[in-house]
């Protein structure tokens, strides 16, 4: 089965996962592959862009394959803010989609205290697009220690 993990930046998508898959499970997180192919000790959330583009175009290509084997593997896949194609998509795949969402006061406070000022604008972008109707399902993810 694939899962999709939606929410803001900072709202505990990894964590989420985390606490949900299994060891056999597949994981494609975003954030954990630029990690894997950045040089070491990396930012966590700081890359550059010919990174991020090596990143995105293996994430294409992972989430491809992973389509292979939803009949016989769980693929719990980050996406912050699928499209309307890309929820096509996983509508199509027959995947459940989960969005993680501890409240915007908290996950405006994780990205002031943990990312990068750009990812402010990503939240708010967030929030408007949910307000709007974009929004699914909610799964509450209670605060942890940062």
């Amino acid at each position: 089965m694939l899962i999709v993990v939606t929410g803001p930046p900072g709202a505990g998508k990894s964590s989420w996962i985390r606490a949900h898959a299994k060891p056999v499970d597949i994981v494609i997180d975003l954030d954990l592959m630029a990690l894997a192919m950045a040089g070491p000790s990396a930012d966590h959330h700081a890359h550059t862009p010919a990174l991020m583009r090596i990143v995105h175009r293996a994430r294409q290509a992972a989430i491809h394959e992973a389509e292979h084997v939803l009949g016989t593997t769980d693929v719990y896949l980050i996406h912050t803010m699928p499209q309307v194609k890309a929820r096509a998509r996983y509508k199509r795949l027959g995947a459940r989609i989960i969005t993680v969402d501890p409240g915007e006061s908290v996950v405006r406070q994780r990205v002031r205290d943990m990312r990068q000022p750009t990812m402010e604008a990503v939240v708010t972008r967030w929030y408007r697009d949910h307000r709007r109707g974009g929004s699914r399902a909610v799964t509450p993810q209670s605060s942890r220690t940062w």
